[in-house]
């Protein structure tokens, strides 16, 4: 058995870990409160990486945001995704060796994928809606192309792989805006990189980012857009659905800009919205540093978690600029009942959409928990209520 299975061996065997049981009670707070919710997240913490499910509570006077489950995972996990059968998705990057599902109710056993030789994970997965398939985005490691795998959802193997017609793949998304013709919209970062080198990025003279659409059957190519700034690197991606009928729904996605100077790079926009046809950046009025971490659409605008500037940008429907609200290291988004669940590097923070709207800080809980790029919304389960 190879050292890195051994591992994972090890590491399956940990399960879900038992906590204190006010982590899994339910508090009354104010009205000004979130609703309850229990959010699927990616850390690092004392004893290493993990995956788990973390819920706000109540603690005297403070609010936290502690661990009811979780589970070992050997290196840092990027995207995570919650199934409507309570099982958990997590996938890695930088090393992009493994996918992982987990299922913190237990009853099933914990799966772990490989990449395939010459392949790296890319850090995201999303399900058909039939739920029998996944899609993950990865690398060929030869050519540097990114690929869509396309997966069998039980056992997490590989049955093809589609082109995605460019470098560095990200994230991948259901198209909303043509249900009748299923596609995937898939971000192409565009930033070229090696194996051999890491994270270093290299001739960023030929970056080329762009968003695609595949058709979801053959993976063939039905369209291809890209921004006018060739140093903008699309990342991440979230829906927001059509106020009515006459308005499309909205795509909005999270930028990173590549640009050599720093006052260029400092005041790059770190949002674009896509209405199905165009493609078009939104400029903010302070600083965002470039950098556009996760993002998430809220009923009357969107959310880019900013840990450059140490804080979460939010902008108006149509991408105008609305404020810096602060948080510390803030990075991942997700949306909420009526608002937003921002994490920072020991901190969250629950935002309601609105502006003005009552904003309550969450700490950790233990205070040694570092969360990651990313988190989400786990669904409403019978299972859970």
């Amino acid at each position: 058995m190879s050292t890195r299975r051994a591992a994972l061996g090890m590491l399956g065997g940990l399960g879900g870990l038992g906590l204190a049981p006010w982590l899994c009670s339910a508090a009354t707070r104010p009205a000004a409160s979130p609703p309850s919710a229990l959010l699927v997240a990616a850390w690092e913490g004392a004893g290493g990486f993990a995956v788990g499910v973390l819920s706000p509570q109540a603690q005297g006077a403070l609010d936290t945001l502690g661990i009811v489950q979780s589970i070992a995972v050997p290196t840092r996990a990027h995207g995570v995704l919650a199934l409507p059968d309570d099982s958990l998705l997590a996938v890695a990057r930088r090393p992009g060796d493994w996918l992982l599902r987990w299922s913190p109710q237990g009853g099933k056993p914990v799966q772990w994928q490989w990449a395939d030789p010459g392949r790296a994970f890319n850090g995201h997965v999303i399900a058909s809606p039939d739920g029998q398939r996944l899609y993950t985005t990865e690398t060929d490691l030869e050519t540097g192309a990114g690929l869509v795998g396309v997966r069998d959802a039980r056992s997490l193997v590989k049955l093809e792989e589609w082109p995605t017609f460019g470098i560095d793949s990200h994230e991948l998304i259901w198209d909303k805006a043509d249900p009748a013709h299923p596609a995937l919209l898939v971000a192409n970062g565009g930033v070229p990189t090696r194996p051999e080198t890491g994270r270093a990025k290299l001739d960023l003279d030929q970056m080329d980012s762009s968003l695609v659409k595949l058709d979801a059957g053959t993976g063939a190519l039905r369209g291809q857009w890209r921004l006018a700034d060739k140093r903008l690197s699309l990342r991440h991606l979230a829906w927001q659905d059509a106020s009515d009928a006459k308005h499309p729904p909205l795509l909005g996605i999270a930028l990173q800009a590549e640009h050599e100077a720093a006052a260029q790079k400092s005041q790059a926009p770190v949002l674009a919205l896509f209405d199905g046809s165009t493609l078009k950046p939104f400029e903010a009025a302070t600083s965002l540093a470039g950098y556009g971490g996760a993002i998430c659409a809220l009923k009357d605008g969107w959310a880019v978690g900013c840990p450059r500037v140490h804080g979460l940008a939010l902008f108006n429907t149509d991408g105008s600029w609305r404020e810096l609200v602060a948080l510390p290291n803030a990075c991942a988004v997700a949306a909420g009942d009526k608002g937003c669940w921002a994490g920072g590097q020991n901190d969250a923070l629950w935002i309601n959409g609105s502006s003005g709207a009552a904003r309550l800080p969450h700490k950790m809980m233990p205070g040694d928990v570092r969360l990651d790029n990313h988190w989400a919304c786990l669904p409403p389960s019978p299972r859970r209520a």
